[in-house]
């Protein structure tokens, strides 16, 4: 007997890994050059050199138990304030390390904060705007919560905002918001965010209980757009943060990350505590140590992304030339893309797999069934090579 549970959790096929499990068995039988896959957001840019200088001056000149042995539950005290204080530099903001607790990456950190915010013995309800990352309904039902998503705004892919409204009710605990988005690269604008807060501030005031911002943060060092990225904690107080290095530093599979509880949002220590204790009872505590020691070294360390600005603006150019209806991408490295001339995104993800071993991502799972996503952290190169797959794909649509 096992959970049944966790057992449905386990056995739910995922359209990405399948995708790129398929990729792999393909490649084998035809040769890597011939499959296009496009399916993980694996960074293919690599760590900043001041990354792998730290690792291997802390692995060469640390006594062992200095590098691997245990930090503190929240995180070395060196670490957090190391992130405060860059946090501070660039926002203007008085963090400490007193707010930052350190995660293996962003996923505990937000099933962590989700945790940490529903009630016990209460309906708790999450709300996310599509297209979203699929993980959150995972994370959000490990929590206790339900996700209740809005459709898509298909025109600027910005918050539905008559949705959401309509949507906030007695139980609404947070609002989730990624940006820039994974999957469409959108990033939410200084305008949008205003009005978000607005209503979140005019809606908690009459429910009578605060609504948190969940803001998940992995590719907000990725970004090409205009201006810059609204850090939503300065036009929101009760918003907490969740970041991972994932992206930033070209670092997935390290799995380092922290979740940052500005000390004026609303029930803040409580908050706090109330997530190093979810964090406790996952098993999350004391992220690895050598990469702490990392972070502490290279908190101030930007990622070099021209290459992601270039395949941006070449798949947007060659794209909408062949017809395709897009997003603009403002960062990450997803661009996505409506499936032509009335398939659904997974009759033409199909399509492409088949006949020409391009591997796209529906987006059912994203909540937008009729969009797909192409991740091009990759050479540009391989973007030429197969656009003419995609232009051909594009006509055998139309007929």
């Amino acid at each position: 007997m096992v959970s049944e549970k966790m057992y449905a959790l386990g056995a739910q096929p995922s359209a990405i890994r399948d995708l790129y499990e398929y990729g792999l068995r393909k490649a084998a039988e035809v040769g890597e050059e011939n499959v296009y896959d496009f399916t993980l957001g694996n960074p293919s840019i690599p760590a900043p050199p001041e990354v792998n200088l730290s690792i291997l001056q802390h692995i060469t000149q640390d006594p062992s138990i200095a590098v691997h042995g245990y930090t503190p539950g929240a995180g070395d005290p060196k670490c957090r304030a190391a992130i405060a204080d860059d946090l501070n530099a660039r926002f203007g903001t008085e963090y400490s390390l007193k707010d930052i607790f350190i995660t293996c990456g962003a996923a505990p950190a937000i099933t962590a904060t989700l945790a940490a915010l529903c009630m016990d013995g209460e309906t708790n309800e999450v709300i996310v705007n599509a297209p979203f990352f699929p993980e959150y309904k995972v994370f959000a039902n490990n929590s206790g919560a339900e996700l209740i998503i809005l459709p898509a705004d298909e025109e600027a892919f910005q918050i539905n905002f008559p949705a959401l409204e309509a949507a906030i009710s007695n139980n609404t605990r947070a609002v989730m918001v990624n940006s820039p988005n994974n999957p469409c690269g959108v990033a939410y604008s200084e305008e949008t965010i205003k009005h978000l807060a607005n209503i979140l501030a005019k809606r908690s005031a009459e429910l009578g209980h605060t609504i948190y911002i969940v803001c998940d943060e992995p590719y907000r060092e990725l970004y090409f757009g205009e201006g810059a990225v609204p850090f939503i904690p300065n036009y929101y107080s009760n918003t907490i943060v969740c970041y991972s290095y994932s992206k930033s530093l070209s670092l997935p599979g390290e799995r380092i990350g922290y979740v940052l509880v500005p000390p004026v949002a609303a029930d803040s220590r409580n908050i706090y505590l109330a997530v190093a204790g979810a964090a406790r009872s996952m098993g999350h505590v004391c992220a690895p140590s050598l990469m702490q020691k990392m972070v502490t070294d290279c908190a101030t360390v930007r990622p070099d992304i021209e290459v992601y600005k270039k395949n941006a603006a070449y798949l947007q150019e060659e794209m909408s030339r062949i017809g395709y209806r897009t997003a603009h991408p403002d960062g990450a490295f997803y661009f996505f893309f409506k499936a032509p001339f009335g398939l659904t995104a997974k009759e033409f993800s199909d399509m492409a797999r088949d006949e020409y071993n391009v591997l796209l991502v529906p987006g059912g799972t994203f909540g937008c069934p009729d969009w797909l996503r192409l991740s091009f952290c990759c050479e540009t190169e391989k973007l030429e090579r197969v656009m003419p797959y995609l232009e051909k794909l594009y006509k055998e649509a139309e007929k």
